[in-house]
């Protein structure tokens, strides 16, 4: 994790939250890519839905929380929406595809 700037003023802090909400998008939108990537892979509905890798995904961003520092609840309601989000657009992308056979 980057060293924590310590700012002097509320311009400072918007800045820093600024670098920061440009970090998160950037890696959601690369999340974003390899998500799509994986469908490719996937032959069912139920690999799509990935039940089990959810549950080892959502254990893993719990722990990284506590390990980090960062609201686990937070953590984990950020997580599951977007993976909600992911899960649809993989099924999008399962059932175009699954239609082309």
């Amino acid at each position: 994790m980057e060293q924590i700037y310590q700012c002097q003023d509320l311009d400072e802090v918007r800045e820093q939250i600024d670098r920061v909400d440009r970090a998160l998008v950037a890696l959601i939108a690369e999340r974003g890519i390899y998500v799509r990537q994986a469908a490719a892979f996937k032959h069912s509905r139920e690999e799509v839905e990935g039940g089990r890798r959810v549950d080892q995904v959502m254990r893993r961003v719990e722990r990284l929380a506590g390990e980090l520092g960062a609201d686990a609840a937070l953590t984990a309601a950020v997580y599951r929406t977007m993976i909600e989000y992911f899960v649809a657009d993989e099924m999008a992308v399962f059932r175009a595809r699954a239609g082309k056979d």
